[in-house]
């Protein structure tokens, strides 16, 4: 493992596992208001959004682990990795505007959109950084601020599917 990523080992492999045990938990939680969350398309889409960024940090540390890595070439894993969970991001966002519309709650999906949209943004530029300025550690950095906003809003909306659904 070549620098920059030796010095961000230890990092990638305790999100890595912290990551996945997380995403484990948080399914396991949707699973215990799943007849609420159901009935709520924006809800779902938004546990879909969710799992998306927190399951793509996962992987972008797992990759990071990878014996040999090159930062360039680990900036086209996370724009590939970023574009597909953008995907998931950008539907999950109509999915969840046209619900709050619907419920008459239109003036809070800017920041519902917000919680799982940051992490891929913040994605998005470590990998263009990565690939933009070859051996910094820059696009490193913001890979991994995008892996830890990813744990902190998969575990606010973990609060909102187990506490806040039942409101």
């Amino acid at each position: 493992m070549g620098e920059p990523f030796a010095a961000w080992s230890d990092f990638n492999v305790a999100v890595a596992g912290a990551g996945a045990a997380l995403g484990g938990l948080l399914i396991v939680a949707l699973s215990v208001n799943i007849q609420k969350i159901a009935e709520s398309r924006g809800l779902a889409a938004r546990a879909g959004a969710s799992i998306a960024a927190l399951i793509l940090g996962v992987a972008l540390c797992c990759a990071a682990l990878i014996p040999g890595q090159v930062t360039w070439v680990y900036g086209i894993q996370v724009l590939i990795g970023t574009a597909l969970c953008a995907v998931v991001v950008a539907r999950s966002a109509l999915t969840v505007h046209r619900d709050a519309v619907s419920t008459g709650y239109a003036r809070f999906s800017a920041e519902r959109i917000a919680m799982f949209a940051v992490p891929p943004a913040v994605y998005a530029i470590g990998g263009v950084l990565l690939i933009g300025v070859p051996g910094s550690s820059l696009g490193l950095v913001f890979v991994g601020a995008g892996t830890l906003l990813a744990i902190v809003t998969t575990v606010l909306f973990s609060w909102v599917a187990l506490v806040e659904v039942l409101r």
